[in-house]
């Protein structure tokens, strides 16, 4: 499934210049930051990639990346447990509300794959790449032409009963 996801954003990043010469100026950008992943076992950290295309005022895609960086430590019964986010992958579609000239609010969905770790002590280590359906909102601040901040908030919803996340992100984002 992660080969699927990566040539899905393979294509997706080929195709946006073809997108481009049939939208008037769209708008690429890329951010960076710091996501604080909440799920139902541990919290969690990741350094945050992301690079989408606004291409109409309302509409866009982005593609994002995330490696872990925080890891948890719970104790499960009598056993201590280590958790890891180990990285993740998801694409977008993004829709967004100007609501003041250097202010705008969003929303997105899409789809993803995370990979956990648990090590408990004294036993292997199992890793888990769990699928999910994504959606959440937040608003992006623009400092000027090009450069802003940007906060969100992102539900994973994993498939087949393997639980919930909480990724809230703060980011730095450049425009071309």
């Amino acid at each position: 499934m992660r080969t699927i996801i990566l040539s899905a954003l393979a294509v997706s990043a080929i195709s946006v210049p073809a997108m481009a010469q049939t939208i008037s100026d769209p708008q690429i950008y890329v951010s960076g930051g710091y996501t604080q992943l909440d799920t139902e076992a541990a919290d969690l950290g990741a350094i945050t990639a992301r690079v989408g295309a606004k291409l109409t005022p309302y509409l866009g895609v982005e593609g994002e990346g995330s490696i872990g960086v925080l890891r948890d430590r719970h104790n499960v019964g009598d056993v201590s447990t280590k958790f890891e986010h180990r990285w993740d992958a998801a694409a977008y579609g993004v829709a967004t509300l100007p609501v003041q000239p250097n202010i705008d609010l969003f929303a997105r969905v899409g789809y993803g794959v995370t990979e956990f770790r648990a090590s408990p002590v004294l036993a292997a280590s199992t890793s888990d790449h769990l699928e999910s359906v994504n959606y959440g909102a937040g608003a992006e601040y623009r400092l000027d032409n090009q450069n802003g901040v940007r906060a969100d908030w992102t539900r994973r919803d994993f498939r087949d009963g393997d639980g919930k996340a909480d990724a809230y992100t703060v980011s730095f984002v450049r425009r071309f």
